[in-house]
């Protein structure tokens, strides 16, 4: 059985946790920030957890992380 591949963007974006959770950083902090709110622009420096229906494609792009 030959070696999966990783999928180059996804390693590049996403971070396995200690407790195999997917962590990413929010988009949007790059340019036109003028016409978010404070609170938007705060919120989006954070980084945040995938959601639990997308660990099965994360799984598959990110194979031996898990």
């Amino acid at each position: 059985m030959p070696k999966m591949k990783t999928h180059s963007g996804a390693k590049k974006r996403f971070k396995v946790t200690g407790t195999k959770k997917v962590k990413f950083k929010k988009p949007g902090q790059r340019h036109l920030l003028t016409g978010d709110s404070g609170n938007q622009n705060r919120a989006s420096r954070k980084s945040s957890i995938v959601s639990k229906t997308d660990m099965k494609i994360m799984k598959k792009y990110l194979p031996y992380e898990f």
